[in-house]
């Protein structure tokens, strides 16, 4: 079978002044894509919203929370969508010198790795796309399709076909990858505790309401995959 895997990330830059980074893969059937394109697209109509309004998690309010609410139900609902997400905490403790060659993109790489090594199976077909970030990603994917390839004995691009960057407006799966990877990023830098944005926290709350995202789950999880990351000596 193929299957489409759109990844996105939080907090990801070495020097953001954030402890953590999460990253998310949404994988789905390639024939089931354009079904669900279309779902969403009619989410954001019944509320009144253009079928080009782009989803994102900077954007949740109080006031387009039900809109907001909906679409984490249709994902949890919908038999077609898997997530598979990675928290990383303790970025901020990396000992880079000892474990990655003093390259922060050599631990990014590793942890893009574990996200995506467990969802991606030999004998399947897979085509990866990564939201664009900075001019310095078509270097990145590249790397990343050789350490995904090489370890799956892909050499030859017969399971991973290809790992491109595509811009998150081109696509509504994407963008329901920024919805849940910015509540997961909201939560674990402890801003859900703080006053602030409530209709974040309400969401947060749809999400906890349906999956628990304080724990890394089993690797046979299928819908709601997390894995908790941490450097060594800080568990």
């Amino acid at each position: 079978m193929r299957y489409n895997i759109y990844c996105d990330e939080s907090c990801h830059l070495e020097k953001d002044k954030s402890n953590i980074m999460v990253l998310g893969a949404m994988s789905c059937l390639i024939e089931n894509k354009k079904e669900i394109f279309n779902d969403i697209r009619s989410i954001k109509e019944i509320h009144g919203l253009s079928k080009s309004f782009e989803i994102k998690w900077t954007k949740v309010s109080e006031s387009k929370i039900e809109f907001y609410k909906d679409l984490v139900d249709y994902f949890f609902r919908n038999e077609k969508l898997s997530f598979r997400g990675l928290i990383a905490i303790g970025k901020n403790k990396l000992d880079n010198a000892l474990y990655n060659n003093n390259d922060y993109d050599l631990w990014y790489y590793k942890m893009y790795f574990y996200l995506l090594d467990v969802i991606i199976y030999p004998g399947e077909e897979y085509c990866v796309f990564i939201d664009i970030k900075d001019t310095r990603g078509g270097p990145r994917v590249r790397k990343l399709q050789k350490v995904l390839c090489n370890n799956k004995y892909d050499y030859n691009n017969e399971v991973i076909k290809r790992i491109s960057q595509i811009n998150s407006k081109e696509s509504e799966i994407m963008q329901i990858v920024d919805l849940i990877i910015g509540a997961l990023s909201y939560y674990y830098r402890g801003l859900y505790d703080q006053p602030g944005n409530r209709g974040k926290q309400i969401l947060i709350d749809a999400i906890k309401e349906k999956a628990d995202i304080t724990k890394t789950t089993p690797r046979s999880e299928s819908k709601f995959n997390l894995f908790i990351w941490k450097p060594r000596g800080s568990y």
